[in-house]
């Protein structure tokens, strides 16, 4: 998440980085906003935000206004 990062896409969305690829992916639905990352890695993402959706929002809260969003653990 970026600070203040929410006048391109709107919705709140995360940017993700794979090897290359890079993907902005809303929080809510996973949809893609923009970029690609490989399938198999797109798959285990969208079920990484599904499993942190609550803690995303709060952190999406906090980056827009600003504030330092908290760690939240990573794709294992």
């Amino acid at each position: 998440m970026y600070f203040k990062d929410n006048k391109q896409h709107k919705k709140p969305h995360i940017h993700v980085k794979y090897q290359e690829h890079e993907v902005v992916v809303a929080i809510p639905d996973g949809e893609v906003l923009e970029g690609s990352i490989p399938n198999s890695r797109m798959k285990l993402l969208q079920a990484w935000i599904e499993l942190h959706k609550d803690e995303l929002f709060a952190d999406w809260e906090l980056a827009v206004s600003g504030q330092q969003p908290y760690k939240i653990d990573p794709l294992r």
